[in-house]
């Protein structure tokens, strides 16, 4: 183990985390504002809260929190375990992701790709995604794990893991394999130029967490959907491959 964090301190480690602020939608036509504040993100009972409200702020409907540990922790290669419980309700999105800490290598997003440990979207209480993004034009592959027995992830806490390597990625929950990717690859815009084979997932990435309220993919929030919503994480572990 190369980094953890177990949340035993009574604030956020700032010398670990980054607190993006702001409500533009991300991309994804997302209605949260997310902020700094101990309402959206704190420590409680040894672990990290990210807490979604449904409150007007700064012209917002909502407010959450996203933390990242760009230019504090970056990682090429590793495993990377999370245990974490999620929420669960309609337009309600949890994710566990990773992003380059050179966005422009490969000429940006798409290209630079991006790894998703965990998502969720609230409707579908049993089901978490591992995906990754890639390519010019972009593409995104991956598979989904569902739960047993009608279970939900909003029900206990589960361990989301992933094991990346030179020239492949796979997913766990608790324990449980259910994706490997090997093939993706990355070109340079107006070039047509096939990078090598583990572009882009050949340097440092960081990671983030965050708990988005609504977006184009889970939807948006209705009569159905109760606030406040959380994600709770227990512990973060990232750990190197030795040669033994």
């Amino acid at each position: 183990m190369i980094w953890e964090d177990s949340f035993t301190e009574p604030e956020i480690d700032s010398g670990k985390w980054n607190f993006v602020e702001g409500g533009w939608g991300f991309g994804n036509e997302e209605s949260q504002y997310y902020t700094a504040r101990k309402e959206n993100a704190r420590i409680e009972n040894g672990m990290l809260v990210l807490e979604a409200r449904q409150e007007e702020y700064e012209g917002m409907p909502y407010t959450s929190a996203k933390l990242t540990t760009k230019g504090k922790a970056a990682w090429k290669y590793g495993r990377f375990s999370i245990r974490a419980k999620l929420p669960e309700g309609q337009g309600i999105w949890p994710a566990i992701w990773m992003m380059p800490e050179d966005m422009e290598r490969y000429t940006g997003w798409p290209a630079c790709g991006e790894i998703d440990i965990m998502e969720q979207i609230g409707h579908q209480p049993d089901t978490v995604y591992g995906t990754l993004h890639y390519g010019v034009p972009h593409t995104y592959t991956g598979e989904s794990y569902q739960l047993p027995e009608n279970k939900k992830f909003s029900d206990d806490f589960h361990v989301f893991t992933l094991d990346w390597e030179p020239g492949e990625l796979r997913w766990y929950v608790d324990g449980v394999l259910y994706a490997v990717q090997n093939e993706w690859f990355s070109k340079a815009i107006g070039t047509g130029v096939q990078q090598n084979g583990f572009a882009p997932f050949d340097r440092e990435f960081f990671m983030q967490f965050n708990l988005a309220v609504g977006g184009k993919w889970p939807g948006y929030p209705d009569e159905t959907t109760q606030f406040p919503q959380r994600m709770t994480i227990d512990y973060i572990k990232v750990y190197k491959k030795t040669d033994k």
